[in-house]
């Protein structure tokens, strides 16, 4: 009851989308289904075979439009800041991604994405105007309320499934992330994105326009509950899908550790000197009329019985047959008296790792349940709403990166990935590196996250981290007095660098855009570059960032500039002289930045500078 009289218009589309489904889209009617449905004029505009939606052009725009945006670092919120690979970065994922390109293309092996599952109850960032441009746009995300926090009024939306776009905000909003994201992965790198009923499909469509069908590798199911709901009108949903996806076909194979468990069937009853076997049928599931150059008689070489198979053929040639016989590996039961043989496998030659499958229990990896138990022993309880559980994140690990691998999770949440980075680590000897980013998304009031403190998800994602390296600390000390851990390493990783996405700490020159208005403004851009409010470390990390150099690259503080990843590049801030200049050079750099202003009222230094470094063939740069 709303009091209104009965909507005409909406009851016939009501009464037309009953008896006429496939004419709608997203709630509207598609006339040109319309058409094909009740005329004979069918005529479909551009026809073949792809994905498309309200929106996606724009979606190309927001990919397509560069960032001048920045990454500030937090030491004071860090732990081993100085020394840490893992980096933590709160800030707005599109802008974040975009940032990292330069720095990381390619270099990422495994990204690992929880992303919202439009279930018609979540908020997440989309222009809820198809025609708002990209000024008008980040006006909206930049919002901010008096402490300098994003409003979520502002920043989101809640994605309605009233919406006359409810399928396609969501695909706008995940297209240009898993684009970019695909250029960080490395050839053989791989994505694994956790969704559930609402989305799968659209997703496994977004995914082979950016990534390729032949790239699409597995739709694994997780059962994420053992229990039924009976609360629910038609199906209880027990299970949700990671969709895994490689970047390139350099990726040939995937493989999961073996586990004790795998090897329990492995024996060795005839003491044969190649170690434990299993054995494998010699009996093949075809007939004999099927496969007849595969019907042969053979003799048991300890009853030497001369006999086949009533009814199938063996599974290899007489040859083979032969072969296999010569070198021991046909097994006929302790005395012989087996009715057929078996193939004997080795466990020492079989391959690294088992195949992994597509049906993951919950004995195996957990539930959505174990997920919330693991934060609140952390955080306290209620905190955080479904996390996923670190096992199940430990098995994407093992199957999608190497020790020493860098792993991305860009829609953070309470921060699984990273402590199943570090736990990983610390099972296996591994020295895998997180990279997270989560958005500052307020804390909703009354909530148990509020209420603990936390005023934004990344805070609690960031705090998460810190008691996880606490907890690890904890265990490494126990194990280290009972002398129990043979596998600890003493300079395991446990730290992470904090950053914020930040407007850059220089002024942007816009030559084309110069109006008499604007004039010394844009003037001031030009001979000035610097804002007046950026500190040292910001603009360093913001030039070895746009220089192409890592967040976690070496930096050495020498007299009056610093040398990063070892020397190969050098920046200096402070002051530019005939003396500095020529340490740097000593140094034998590749690269140097400096600021252009160190030069001002000594053109003739520059100059010098300049032609000294192509000399010696340094790329130099001033800003």
């Amino acid at each position: 009851m709303n009091g209104e009289s009965l909507n005409i218009t909406q009851d016939n589309l009501d009464k037309l989308q009953t008896l006429f489904p496939d004419i709608f889209t997203e709630g509207k009617i598609d006339m040109e289904k319309f058409k094909a449905t009740f005329s004979d004029d069918i005529n479909f505009v551009n026809e073949r075979y792809v994905l498309n939606w309200a929106g996606k052009s724009d979606a190309f725009k927001v990919l397509q439009i560069p960032t001048t945006a920045t990454l500030k670092p937090q030491p004071d919120q860090s732990v081993n800041f100085d020394t840490t690979q893992n980096v933590f970065i709160e800030g707005e994922n599109l802008e974040v991604l975009k940032v990292l390109q330069k720095s990381y293309y390619g270099k990422v092996k495994c990204i690992i994405i929880d992303p919202p599952y439009n279930t018609g109850n979540d908020s997440f960032i989309y222009p809820d105007s198809f025609k708002e441009n990209k000024a008008e746009y980040e006006k909206r995300v930049g919002d901010k309320d008096e402490e300098g926090y994003l409003m979520k009024e502002g920043l989101f939306r809640k994605n309605s499934k009233d919406s006359g776009h409810y399928h396609s905000n969501w695909l706008s909003m995940m297209y240009p992330r898993l684009f970019l994201a695909k250029n960080l992965l490395k050839e053989d790198g791989v994505v694994f994105v956790h969704i559930d009923d609402n989305e799968v499909h659209n997703l496994r469509l977004l995914m082979n326009e950016i990534f390729g069908e032949e790239n699409f590798v597995a739709q694994i199911v997780w059962e994420k509950r053992y229990g039924r709901s009976n609360d629910v009108k038609f199906f209880s949903s027990v299970t949700d899908y990671i969709i895994l996806y490689r970047k390139t076909s350099n990726l040939s194979m995937l493989r999961e550790p073996r586990e004790e468990s795998n090897n329990e069937i492995y024996t060795n009853p005839d003491n044969d000197p190649r170690g434990v076997w299993t054995s494998v049928s010699f009996v093949s599931q075809r007939t004999k009329e099927e496969r007849p150059n595969l019907a042969y008689k053979i003799i048991n070489p300890i009853s030497k019985a001369e006999f086949e198979h009533p009814v199938n053929s063996w599974k290899y040639s007489f040859t083979k047959y032969n072969e296999l016989l010569n070198d021991n590996r046909l097994y006929w039961g302790k005395e012989g008296t087996q009715k057929f043989p078996r193939i004997k496998r080795f466990l020492a030659e079989l391959p690294q790792g088992l195949v992994p499958v597509n049906l993951w229990k919950h004995q195996e990896v957990g539930t959505g349940e174990v997920g919330t138990r693991e934060v609140d022993a952390l955080l306290g309880k209620e905190v955080f709403t479904y996390p996923k559980p670190t096992s199940l994140l430990k098995k994407l690990l093992k199957i999608g990166s190497a020790s020493d691998s860098i792993v991305m999770d860009f829609f953070g949440g309470s921060g699984s990935t990273a402590q199943a980075v570090l736990e990983l680590n610390q099972e296996d000897g591994g020295s895998r590196k997180f990279i997270l980013v989560q958005l500052p998304e307020l804390c909703e009031e009354g909530t148990e996250a509020l209420k603990a403190g936390y005023k934004t998800i990344a805070d609690l994602s960031s705090d998460r981290i810190r008691k996880a390296i606490a907890k690890i600390k904890g265990e490494k000390e126990t194990k280290k007095q009972l002398e129990t851990d043979s596998k600890d390493k003493e300079n395991l990783d446990l730290g992470f660098k904090v950053f914020k996405l930040s407007p850059s700490n220089f002024k942007i020159w816009r030559g084309n855009e110069i109006t008499e208005e604007n004039l010394v403004e844009q003037l001031d851009a030009f001979t000035n570059p610097v804002r007046e409010e950026s500190k040292k470390d910001n603009m360093l990390f913001e030039l070895i960032l746009k220089a192409g150099y890592l967040l976690t690259d070496k930096i050495e503080v020498k007299e009056n500039f610093y040398a990063v990843n070892n020397g190969e590049l050098i920046i200096a801030l402070e002051e530019m002289n005939e003396k500095i200049i020529g340490n740097i050079i000593s140094a034998q750099p590749k690269k140097v930045i400096t600021l252009d202003n160190l030069f001002t009222g000594n053109d003739q230094l520059k100059t010098n500078t300049v032609l000294q470094m192509k000399d010696v063939g340094i790329d130099f740069k001033t800003i």
